[in-house]
């Protein structure tokens, strides 16, 4: 099974600690005095992940294309939300009649990424790119407990939290990105 997710530990030590660093940066990011990991995990998985660390410090497979943590407002746990590159669903790919000649494409990929078509493609070609939106419960039991203020080991309970979200990420989506192959 590919997994999904990864630490690039490799790039972060030969960096002397980048994530580390960043997360001491970034103090502001985190609220203290929760009793639930939540919103520390959050807040460590965003500055774990591009646009705030790049390369990031958490790695994903190249059909996903964003990865976010939030803390569910009804009852305060956490879910993951994940948007995958797809194939288009069968129904259009039977048949097509659809397209009317009009030159339809799908995504695009520049070395080896998947990307947005540019403006300037927009005003030229039609393009229809498939998409799955992951949206799941995280489990809390392994994260660690939110440190009590900013003087309380963070970027420790920081790597803790990334850890533990990236294992629970890759068992929510690693089996979902086998099955569309690639």
């Amino acid at each position: 099974m590919a997994k999904a997710f990864w630490i690039d530990q490799e790039f972060d030590r030969d960096r002397d600690g980048r994530y580390a660093v960043h997360v001491r940066k970034n103090l502001e990011e985190f609220e203290w005095g929760d009793i639930a990991p939540v919103r520390f995990a959050c807040a460590a998985w965003r500055l774990a992940a591009p646009p705030s660390l790049m390369p990031g410090y958490v790695r994903w497979d190249r059909r996903i294309l964003e990865a976010t943590c939030h803390r569910n407002t009804w009852d305060g746990t956490l879910y993951a939300r994940i948007r995958l590159v797809s194939p288009l669903p069968e129904e259009l790919t039977r048949s097509r009649a659809w397209w009317r000649d009009r030159g339809w494409l799908g995504w695009q990929e520049t070395f080896g990424q998947y990307v947005d078509p540019s403006q300037q493609d927009l005003a030229r070609i039609p393009f229809l790119r498939a998409s799955l939106l992951v949206e799941a419960p995280v489990p809390l039991g392994d994260l660690p407990p939110e440190p009590e203020g900013p003087h309380d080991e963070v970027e420790q309970s920081a790597h803790r939290a990334v850890t533990v979200l990236v294992r629970e990420l890759n068992a929510l989506v690693s089996p979902v990105l086998d099955q569309l192959g690639g």
